[in-house]
């Protein structure tokens, strides 16, 4: 039998297309663990200003107190020795240095829940979430619900002709999708010819 001293951490990651619903279940999970009286801190990547600058806020515009951040080293600097839950929302923003920094809190024996789209708009896995989702404890596959059939979405259709991988938007910009309508941008750069 193994005895386990001392406070366990451990990863949760929730992940899915836009409109799941992912700012909710970390705002739900976080609003738990202040009505046990736990001692939270909230982080944001600076860039996602969409609704707040100092909340994380859902398409339902519900609403948590959060310190934006620019890098992921950042939310090191910034968590209290003393803090017990950490939650990071729009994880597919930070850099590939999120996983460590999530993995050293959870060693210190923080719970630490991240919130983040797992694909990008062309239907590729969105960094650094897949790394996140592999060392997590406990991983929430969220679904939206396809705007044009209905069925469960699982893709974030971008609505505009911007190329570049990071496009901090909402409705207008992006719709959830489901697989068959999925329609993916064609490919970066066209196959040379022999």
């Amino acid at each position: 039998m193994q005895i386990i001293q001392g406070k366990t951490g451990w990863l949760e990651v929730i992940c899915g297309p836009m409109f799941s619903g992912k700012s909710e279940e970390l705002i739900r999970r976080i609003r738990r663990a202040q009505i046990a009286r736990q001692r939270v801190q909230l982080f944001k990547p600076c860039i996602d200003d969409r609704y707040s600058q100092h909340e994380i806020v859902s398409h339902s515009q519900q609403r948590l107190p959060s310190t934006p951040v620019a890098s992921s080293l950042d939310i090191l600097d910034c968590v209290d020795d003393k803090t017990e839950v950490v939650g990071i929302d729009e994880a597919q923003f930070f850099d590939d240095g999120l996983a460590d920094v999530c993995n050293k809190m959870a060693n210190l024996g923080k719970r630490v829940i991240v919130a983040g789209l797992d694909m990008d708009y062309r239907g590729r896995p969105f960094e650094p979430m897949p790394r996140l989702m592999a060392i997590a404890e406990y991983v929430t596959k969220q679904l939206a619900i396809c705007v044009l059939c209905g069925n469960p979405a699982n893709h974030t259709q971008r609505l505009t002709d911007e190329q570049m991988k990071i496009l901090v938007g909402a409705q207008g910009t992006y719709e959830a999708r489901c697989r068959r309508c999925f329609e993916p941008p064609p490919p970066d750069d066209p196959p040379a010819a022999d």
